[in-house]
């Protein structure tokens, strides 16, 4: 398999598939105006289709597609995967009504699903472990990227294709980059018993056994969901902005997009860079390196709640709301990653990915609502401070876990904080 001899490539390569994934996913979101219009969809069935059908598709398919790479091929199960997204993206030009949009949808989540499990997985065999937060936070930079770039797109070629010409394009390039993957060879079926995964009842009972007996996996895992209780602050932060700090809300969804994309990006390269740099040198290695990172941006996302609008500490914390998040997955997956058999990196990731999307995303955002609703209703003046400020609060306590993550005896007994294997 010659193009394992190529890591650089093949990393710049799931870059690159990452940042289309993330295109496709977030392009319903830069054609808002016009598809909620041409298919007469409602707010409540466009939040549907933006947040619910996505949880319940990607979430729950990516523990299964997970197994399959574990088991079979991690570059089979991305070419699937990337096929299957890149046809319903197409689809969802062709949808005439919201039910059919609901369904393509629906297909394009189960499809991106493949990816960052066996992508993940794939990286760690690369890389070395010295290595590896660096290469999982380059991968990681499709998301603030494709984001940024779907609402770049929509405005691009809106005006020459509109939304579904523009679905029809993505769904062809897709489809000519699933046939390319293809060709990568990556089979696991000759592998012995002990170095694939299970099939997946059995590979579910393993990976939640490992949860269960290793603290150190498990607290990780629990940190890095309550870190991504930030999501949360950034789907509400123009509602939050325009509302209760009365800012205008062109001006800030230009800003909150620019700062996205410039802190995302960075969060995703540096957290990666650096946890790798200094993990050798922290107590606590990686796990270490992402309490220093919460400590520090914490504080300042609880201060934006407070500061002055327009002022450096405001602009501070709201750098950090997006910062953080995306800092953390560098260092949080290679930590998971070496602490995992290799027959159960894609799985474990694929579980990481469905507890994020159920208890952050779904939840978290469905609780950040009932509750400011509730309290808005009763008088409050400022509901949706207060209750973006407990998430900001969440987030800062998930730096407990690392740091319990970080005592583990497998970290500790590790040359310079380097997870031993």
């Amino acid at each position: 398999m010659r193009w394992k001899q190529n890591p650089h490539a093949m990393l710049i390569a799931l870059l690159v598939v990452h940042v289309i994934a993330h295109i496709d996913r977030n392009m319903l979101l830069g054609f808002s105006p016009q598809i909620t219009r041409d298919l007469a969809i409602s707010n409540a069935q466009y939040g549907f289709l933006a947040g619910a059908v996505w949880v319940l598709s990607f979430g729950f398919m990516a523990v299964f597609l997970g197994s399959l790479a574990d088991r079979f091929s991690r570059t089979r199960v991305i070419a699937a995967g990337i096929l299957i997204w890149s046809a319903c993206t197409a689809a969802s030009g062709a949808a005439r009504n919201f039910e059919q949009m609901a369904a393509a949808r629906f297909f394009v989540a189960s499809g991106e699903a493949a990816l960052v499990p066996a992508a993940v997985s794939l990286l760690m065999e690369l890389f070395s472990q010295r290595r590896a937060g660096t290469a999982v936070g380059v991968f990681f930079m499709g998301i603030p990227v494709g984001l940024g770039l779907a609402f770049v797109l929509a405005g691009v070629l809106g005006t020459s294709l509109g939304w579904r010409g523009s679905f029809h394009a993505l769904g062809v390039i897709g489809g000519v980059i699933g046939l390319a993957a293809l060709l990568l060879k990556d089979d696991r079926s000759r592998l012995g018993d002990a170095e694939r995964g299970a099939p997946f009842r059995q590979q579910l009972r393993n990976v939640i056994g490992l949860m269960r007996t290793d603290s150190t996996v498990a607290n990780t895992v629990i940190g890095f969901v309550l870190v991504h209780l930030a999501f949360v602050g950034i789907a509400f932060a123009q509602l939050w902005l325009v509302r209760e700090r009365g800012l205008d809300a062109a001006a800030m969804a230009q800003r909150i997009g620019l700062i996205g994309i410039v802190f995302g990006v960075l969060g995703s390269a540096v957290g990666g860079v650096l946890s790798d740099r200094l993990a050798r040198r922290l107590p606590g290695g990686h796990a270490g390196f992402v309490v220093l990172l919460i400590l520090v941006c914490g504080p300042l996302m609880v201060a934006y709640r407070f500061a002055d609008a327009g002022s450096a500490l405001f602009y501070a914390g709201m750098c950090a709301g997006f910062f953080l998040p995306l800092a953390t997955y560098g260092p949080s997956l290679a930590l998971i990653q070496g602490l995992t058999p290799d027959a159960m990196r894609s799985t474990i990731t694929g579980i990481a990915m469905l507890l994020i999307n159920v208890f952050a995303i779904a939840i978290g955002n469905l609780v950040v609502g009932a509750i400011s609703d509730r309290m808005h209703a009763a008088g409050a003046g400022h509901a949706l401070t207060y209750v973006l400020l407990g998430t900001d609060i969440l987030v800062i306590a998930a730096a407990l876990f690392y740091a319990s993550a970080g005592r583990g005896p497998r970290v500790a007994a590790a040359p310079g904080g380097v997870p031993a294997h």
